[in-house]
């Protein structure tokens, strides 16, 4: 499934509501997210217009390692 390319950090972080995740605290212009699902897991998504590619792909992969899912399972639940 192909990445989008347009996606913004508050958006993502929205998303991300979806896996359990909630905002833990703002620094700057980096978004701290948190999640008890599955485990604890923490993991910061910088708050810029839009996330490069290779950045976002590295997110969604530590996200499916976490939640022991596939990168593209993690897409279209999010409906990115």
């Amino acid at each position: 499934m192909k990445l989008p390319r347009d996606i913004s950090g508050k958006k993502l972080a929205k998303a991300l509501q979806k896996f359990g995740y909630k905002t833990e605290h703002q620094t700057g212009s980096h978004i701290r997210l948190m999640t008890s699902v599955e485990g604890l897991h923490h993991i910061s998504i910088p708050n810029h217009r839009s996330i490069k590619v290779g950045l976002l792909n590295g997110i969604l992969k530590e996200i499916a390692q976490h939640l022991r899912l596939t990168r593209d399972e993690i897409l279209e639940k999010l409906g990115l």
